[in-house]
């Protein structure tokens, strides 16, 4: 059995999913309530209505990234504490992949895209069809001018998915497809698919995936004429 658990952007999730394959439970919170007040509550009333125990568990599998600085860390913690104390091992998933497994039951590209201010989204592309996921390229921090150009030379179905799939939209001249609500944003069941078949770590290995400096670091950085990477 393995426990999924996302807290990477405004939206927070977790889910079980079954030895067979199946999502015995989940909960999918998107409120102003931060990530601290509601993810573990959250996935200890899920586990309590399951009827499951942390010591039942196979694995736990949680989105480490890209994503809000501040929620990567609290599901990171979540999911280390949980496992260190049972004896469980882990696996970390890629918040932009965790979102296109929502999509399992739609043939076309998904263009999975996280709001990373100043512009940007964080952004992987996969390709869905006949309820395979593959991925197309790696996740990146792209400008929002440059994955219209990009996405200009595609075709077929594109849908945009993901809390920055609006900016997208509107920066294409909302020529593509905006998934619809229900499957914009990451869920506990999505972290659970995407984690199938991956190698578990040890939680002590688990960490955070940024993809770029904090904010502050990277003023920080201008401010004493050090060159900034993303």
């Amino acid at each position: 059995m393995i426990l999924g658990i996302d807290s990477s952007a405004i939206s927070a999730g977790c889910a079980l999913m079954d030895s067979d394959g199946r999502i015995i439970a989940e909960q999918f919170l998107n409120t102003k309530h931060t990530h601290s007040q509601t993810l573990l509550p959250m996935v200890e009333s899920m586990l309590k209505c399951a009827g499951v125990k942390v010591s039942d568990l196979d694995a736990a599998a949680v989105t480490v990234g890209p994503g809000s600085f501040t929620g990567l860390r609290i599901g990171v913690s979540t999911v280390k504490g949980m496992c260190y104390g049972a004896g469980k091992k882990c696996v970390g998933i890629s918040s932009l992949e965790a979102i296109a497994y929502n999509f399992t039951g739609t043939d076309g590209t998904i263009v999975c895209c996280m709001d990373a201010r100043c512009g940007q989204v964080y952004n992987a592309i996969f390709r869905s069809e006949g309820g395979i996921i593959t991925r197309q390229c790696a996740d990146r921090a792209v400008r929002l001018e440059e994955l219209a150009q990009e996405l200009s030379g595609m075709s077929g179905r594109i849908i945009l998915a993901g809390d920055g799939a609006e900016l997208a939209h509107n920066s294409t001249g909302e020529k593509y497809e905006l998934a619809p609500y229900i499957l914009r944003y990451q869920r506990g069941s999505g972290v659970c698919y995407a984690a199938q078949g991956k190698e578990l770590i040890d939680p002590a290995a688990l960490m955070p995936s940024y993809l770029r400096l904090p904010q502050a670091e990277r003023e920080r950085l201008a401010r004493e004429g050090k060159p900034v990477t993303e």
